[in-house]
């Protein structure tokens, strides 16, 4: 494959490079403002100019450009305690089309900036640091095959900048390559240890490997060089989450948000593992405060609704999901909640409009099947509603809920012997007391009293709480001694 080949050839370059060259070229601030465009933050860039010297120390004029890109008071302080380096060259002037392109990525206007930097490049092909911020913002945009083709030429060209490395091992996460990103990541570790972003994408790409327990480890490596990132704490906790630490996820979800309380993804993700935790009222308040904060993204509404849903609030389930498919039409989740709602209000007819539009958009969804069968017979849609689950059935024939659905289906419709055998099924899957009481119910009919009598007692037996399996059973008893 391409893109692994060249990971191979590129981690080979860095490990010859690291081994063999020392003297590495100190840093001007055409570099600095396109690292602080790409998003490389104030500390570890005072930690490069540190390490590499500065060839020239920024004019009065630069030092206000380079803030305008995002640099604080402590990369500015450092720049001038910095002494010109024994090559220092003559001052050069940051391009315009790079401050440019600093000001739309700070306004989070990505494309703008794209075709600034492209413009720069134009100008200074052979800048790693451009090529860097350019990919960079593509990435923004994910745009990876490109952001990818951007970052390789920057490690090109700069194979000992480890941010290049580590940008590489997140494009490769997200292309769904975890090999690679573990291995671009290391490469960037084995020549900054302390790269707090290098062992972030270290942890990501073993989470996308499935190697949970390590990826957690990598995780607090990354927060003990830099335990103010929020997005940090955040993956830590999809981490967590994935490995069943549900308690540990939910605090990593608060402390990203403690970090970044603007921060909608964690509220949202922290009120799923809420849901999942019966912490319904808890999650309602997190999915609430996600959407204010979003009020336009589809996922919140949809989730939110169907908290109201598991609630039994389903006017408010019918609001929620109501607004989300006039802001989003397209959506295509929701419908089963909606459903629910509708039947609660004995609105059958909406009910079965909801399911239709799931099982179009899930056609292999036997429980989908299933849900529209039953509210089909709801809505005295027989013959649509025996279909219906007959295709459950299909679907999932291991379905004792599915058997019981069709063989009542079957029964209103006075196949009994039909009815019979799928309720007879429905027991071999499960012998639960619904499921004794569905065929004893079937026998009834069909003047089978001892048969009926027996399945009824052994319903009774199995939930002695349950006052209508009882009384089912006395009502027969009393039909017996008539006949």
């Amino acid at each position: 494959m391409k893109r692994s080949s060249l990971s191979v050839f590129l981690f080979f370059l860095v490990v010859t490079l690291a081994a063999h060259s020392s003297d590495t070229q100190p840093v001007n601030p055409v570099q600095l403002m396109a690292w602080l465009t790409g998003g490389v933050p104030c500390n570890r860039l005072i930690r490069v100019i540190q390490e590499r010297g500065v060839s020239n120390i920024p004019s009065k004029e630069q030092i206000q450009q380079l803030e305008s890109a995002g640099a604080d008071a402590k990369l500015v302080k450092a720049l001038s305690n910095m002494k010109p380096s024994a090559s220092a060259s003559s001052a050069s002037e940051i391009p315009a089309p790079l401050i440019q392109a600093s000001v739309y990525a700070r306004n989070q206007r990505f494309h703008e900036a794209e075709l600034v930097l492209h413009q720069a490049i134009t100008s200074d092909p052979q800048n790693a640091a451009l090529h860097f911020a350019l990919s960079a913002v593509l990435r923004q945009q994910d745009r990876w095959d490109d952001a990818f083709d951007e970052i390789t030429v920057a490690a090109e060209l700069m194979p000992d900048f480890p941010e290049n490395h580590s940008s590489m091992a997140y494009i490769f996460y997200r292309l769904d390559d975890g090999p690679n990103a573990i291995a671009e990541a290391r490469t960037a570790l084995s020549m900054d240890p302390q790269n707090a972003e290098a062992y972030q994408f270290l942890a990501l790409g073993l989470y996308s490997n499935g190697q949970y327990a390590a990826a957690v480890h990598a995780f607090m490596e990354s927060l003990a060089r830099d335990a103010n990132n929020p997005d940090t704490y955040y993956d830590l906790g999809i981490t967590l989450h994935a490995d069943g630490n549900h308690t540990a996820a939910m605090s990593a979800y608060r402390e990203a948000i403690h970090l970044n309380p603007a921060f909608w993804q964690a509220h949202s993700n922290l009120a799923l593992v809420l849901h999942e935790q019966n912490r319904l009222d808890e999650a309602v308040v997190e999915y609430r405060e996600a959407k204010r904060l979003a009020p336009q993204e589809a996922s919140i509404r949809n989730n939110l609704g169907n908290t109201y849903c598991d609630q039994g609030k389903f006017d408010a389930a019918v609001a929620e999901l109501r607004e989300l498919y006039r802001l989003h039409p397209e959506w295509q989740q929701g419908h089963t909640c909606l459903a629910r709602a509708y039947m609660s209000k004995k609105d059958y007819g909406n009910a079965v409009g909801e399911l239709q539009a799931a099982v179009r958009q899930n056609p292999t969804s036997a429980s989908e099947h299933r849900a529209l069968g039953e509210a089909m017979l709801m809505d005295d849609k027989l013959e649509e509603g025996v279909r219906e689950l007959r295709l459950a059935v299909a679907l999932n024939p291991d379905s004792d809920v599915a058997h019981r659905a069709l063989g009542t289906a079957l029964f209103r419709q006075r196949h009994l012997q039909a009815a019979e055998k799928e309720f007879r099924e429905s027991l071999r899957l499960n012998a639960s007391p619904d499921n004794h009481y569905s065929l004893a119910a079937c026998l009834m009919t069909m003047d089978r009293y001892e048969e009926a009598l027996q399945e009824l007692e052994t319903a009774a037996r199995l939930d002695p709480e349950r006052k209508l399996y009882r009384a089912r059973r006395d009502e027969l008893l009393k039909l017996m001694e008539t006949k």
